[in-house]
């Protein structure tokens, strides 16, 4: 703690601060509603008084210019009113606690030492050249999170600006309440941290960490050099929240010329964008575009193919009984995934330019218009050197002018004749009018006007009469059919002609018709039976979730890429849980931007995992190794020192995890008779933690499966506020979760309660990460139970790193 004296400066600075914070936002408060107000009745006004008088051009031009002054106008108070209203919004944030860090500095060559005061935002003194409290993403902030006093620097556009720490302070302050200041040596200190993260009530939201960040979330945050980041992080080591930081820095750093809609985040599931949603508003940022890759993919499939859901693919994997089929999904999910997959696809678009392209035939009226095979003739007259995307344009032209010709003759059906029996009176007018229109245009081109009406005696004198029947009827023909065409020429226009689903198809034949079409790539061992299944959900108008990334890159190949480059940023959470496949895929779907990459491979639960960081990695070679970045993050902030003990001895290298020092209860372990008994001693637990205040608690489950059964036995039990949370789930809410283990990615609770811990539950070794990953989910508390012998992973844990709930809980000695 720092001294009286001390202390009273920072009550009497705090509370000068928080007046002029106050008298900001009163005296902003009366001109953002003004302004807002003179928007609104300008925008008024515009609509009600602007008229358009074309009768001369002097009008013309009046009206024109009063609309520009009107708009400049309107442009003028907007900008006005977002300043001001940002103004506002940030002394409104910045008013329950101004600021959370400060630092004292001597820049080298000055004698004065500045004392720098860091908060959410910056606010300015009245004279406008003051800073009473600095934006946490300021240069000058970073030596707050990556100095201790002594020697510090900190860089600018400028350069590099060296000097002396003399101090690091850190504040905790509430409502305006100053409730404990620190002083620090080393790193953002633990006092700190440990008031942050001791709290009981985990919130239903991940919040700003601005305040707490290390050094080595900081180096993640202000990485603005590499085009690709990876950032290998232990459970709970803020890998996320520093990702959510960067992005509020990147924001804020390239402010005029970065937008938040050109941000896009890849999140595990829908219910964790709504664990993240509130970060970067609470920052005062818009956020950023947040989606799911599964979604991502069912958005370009369209409804073409019912795609499996990721979360489907993993339960097939933990559901399935071993078989030769099993063995042959995984095996194939694994193949699907790989950069062998993706150069086999590379060979085989090269293929199609010589061979083998498979097309839609065009049908009309239960006819064939054009057939399939009638376009493989356009389409391989071109020379071997024009690309496959590139014939399908040329295709696409040939179709076109085909369907032309077609249309013209047409006109002439007997359908035709029938639609014209039964049009209306409007449709004839409008023939009437499209003539009359024509004949004078026609007229207007000679200067002369001649009668709209035709002659039809051959006697000079004979009356003329108005009879243009012929000409009417050929327009309505003409009509009929154009309008009977026009969805095959929208078809044609996007590409349907092209049948992909036959394309991805046709590669899944024998294994010497796999290696001839895709030039020399060799199909894995199971490849008989991973066709099968393959072509079987193709039939079935379905697509495995492993094959709709290589089948989106096949069509992309043949129809050319739909690239954005409008984003620049890309944010992958979870990302050892992708393929190489799909991040060459979204290396080629976003070509202009830098991609942030954050996993952590010990929780790498899909058969298509990635290693993020080791010399094999495919990320390492996506940009290339002088384009690419990898921060290791190895401390766990999550969890007490007693669940970290135990999660890591989980794993064979989770040595080199390292716990924060924050004490707590040791993991419980409890076996009980039967599945009643077991319901009943969660309930009672789940009673005991809401009364010790814990607010957010999962009962975890293996599988969806198992997730109902847990449900409906502690509804029984009459479990009080609980909720089945299921892959369809989007809004993460307090109370008592029960939730499949892979839905509980990148989401912490207050306490986790593994329902079954079993060796017939988790008896193999490819769910050990599964299991790991369920338990380093919680803060606080983890208890874990069985009703028969333990798994495997927990039968060798020493056991001084758990507590048995009585005696028979004895497991296996280490």
């Amino acid at each position: 703690m720092i001294s009286a004296e001390d202390m009273r400066h920072e009550r009497e600075r705090l509370e000068q601060v928080t007046e002029k914070l106050q008298a900001g936002i009163d005296e902003l408060e009366p001109e953002v509603i003004g302004l807002r107000d003179q928007v609104r009745d300008i925008r008024k006004r515009f609509w009600e008084e602007v008229t358009v008088n074309t009768s001369t051009g002097e009008d013309f031009e009046e009206t024109f210019y009063s609309i520009k002054q009107q708009e400049a106008l309107l442009s003028e108070r907007e900008r006005s009113h977002r300043q001001r209203m940002l103004r506002w919004n940030n002394m409104n944030r910045l008013l329950p606690s101004p600021y959370f860090g400060r630092v004292d500095f001597r820049e080298d060559g000055q004698r004065g030492i500045e004392q720098i005061y860091i908060g959410v935002s910056s606010f300015v003194d009245e004279d406008g050249l003051s800073f009473l409290v600095y934006d946490w993403r300021t240069p000058i902030a970073s030596l707050y999170y990556d100095h201790s006093p002594g020697a510090a620097a900190y860089e600018t556009p400028g350069g590099t600006v060296a000097g002396e720490m003399t101090l690091k302070r850190q504040y905790r302050i509430r409502d305006g309440k100053l409730e404990n200041v620190f002083d620090t040596s080393v790193t953002i200190g633990d006092e700190l941290l440990q008031q942050v993260l001791g709290g009981k009530g985990a919130d239903t939201q991940m919040k700003s960490i601005v305040a707490t960040i290390q050094k080595e979330q900081n180096a993640i945050i202000r990485n603005d050099k590499s085009r690709m980041l990876i950032v290998q992080g232990a459970a709970g080591s803020g890998k996320t929240s520093a990702a959510l930081q960067r992005a509020a820095y990147l924001l804020y750093k390239h402010r005029d010329r970065l937008k938040a809609d050109q941000i896009v985040l890849f999140s595990p599931n829908p219910m964790f964008n709504s664990y993240v949603a509130t970060v970067l508003p609470e920052l005062g940022e818009e956020n950023m575009q947040q989606t799911t890759f599964q979604e991502y993919l069912a958005y370009w499939l369209g409804s073409s193919l019912q795609l499996e859901s990721p979360f489907d693919q993993i339960e097939y994997g933990l559901t399935a009984p071993q078989s030769p089929a099993c063995d042959a999904r995984q095996q194939g999910m694994r193949y699907k995934a790989s950069e062998s997959f993706l150069h086999a696809l590379q060979g085989y678009a090269e293929r199609l330019t010589q061979e083998g392209m498979k097309f839609r035939g065009i049908r009309f009226r239960d006819r064939e218009l054009i057939a399939a095979e009638q376009m493989a003739a356009p389409f391989y007259s071109h020379d071997a050197s024009v690309r496959l995307a590139n014939r399908v344009v040329l295709l696409k032209e040939w179709l076109l002018r085909r369907l032309t010709q077609l249309e013209r003759e047409e006109r002439a059906a007997l359908w035709v004749q029938q639609e014209l029996d039964y049009l209306d009176t409007e449709q004839y007018a409008e023939a009437y009018r499209t003539l009359r229109s024509k004949h004078e245009r026609e007229a207007a081109v000679f200067d002369f006007a001649e009668p709209f009406f035709v002659r039809t005696g051959d006697e000079p004198g004979e009356e003329n009469v108005f009879d243009f029947a012929e000409q009417e009827e050929e327009l309505l023909r003409r009509m009929i059919v154009k309008e009977a065409f026009a969805p095959l020429r929208r078809e044609v226009r996007r590409l349907a002609f092209v049948d992909t689903a036959e394309l991805y198809g046709q590669l899944f034949g024998d294994a010497d018709a796999y290696r001839r079409m895709t030039n020399g790539a060799e199909a894995p061992e199971l490849w008989p039976e991973i066709s099968r299944q393959t072509l079987e959900q193709l039939r079935e108008g379905q697509l495995f979730y492993e094959d709709a990334t290589p089948f989106l890159y096949l069509k992309e190949l043949v129809e050319g890429a739909r690239v954005n480059t409008q984003v620049r940023h890309l944010f992958v959470d979870e990302g050892q849980d992708y393929s190489p496949f799909q991040y060459a895929f979204l290396k080629r779907l976003f070509p202009r931007a830098r991609m942030t990459v954050l996993g952590d491979f010990n929780q790498a639960i899909f058969a298509q995992s990635t290693h993020l960081d080791n010399a094999d990695s495919p990320l390492l070679r996506l940009y290339g190794p002088a384009e690419t970045s990898v921060i290791r993050l190895v401390r766990s902030y999550r969890s007490t020192r007693e669940i970290v003990a135990f999660t890591k001895a989980l794993l064979p290298g989770g040595g080199e995890i390292v716990p924060f020092e924050r004490s707590g209860r040791k993991p419980l372990l409890a076996r009980t008779g039967g599945s009643a008994e077991r319901a009943a001693l969660i309930a009672a637990h789940v009673a005991a933690l809401r009364a010790e205040g814990f607010g957010t608690i999962a009962v975890v489950a293996k599988t969806a499966a198992e997730s109902r059964e847990a449900y409906a036995a502690l509804a029984e039990q009459g479990c009080a506020e609980l909720r089945l949370i299921s892959k369809e789930t989007l809004v993460f809410e307090k109370g008592v979760a029960v939730i499949p283990a892979y839905l509980a990615k990148g989401i912490e609770f207050d306490a986790v309660l593994i329902y079954d811990a079993s060796a017939q539950t988790y008896g193999r070794e490819s769910e050990r990460k599964l299991f790991y990953t369920a338990c380093t989910r919680a803060m606080h508390r983890l208890h874990l139970y069985t009703t028969t012998e333990w798994t495997p992973y927990l039968q060798r844990l020493d056991r001084t790193l758990y507590e048995a709930a009585d005696s028979c809980v004895e497991i296996a000695p280490s």
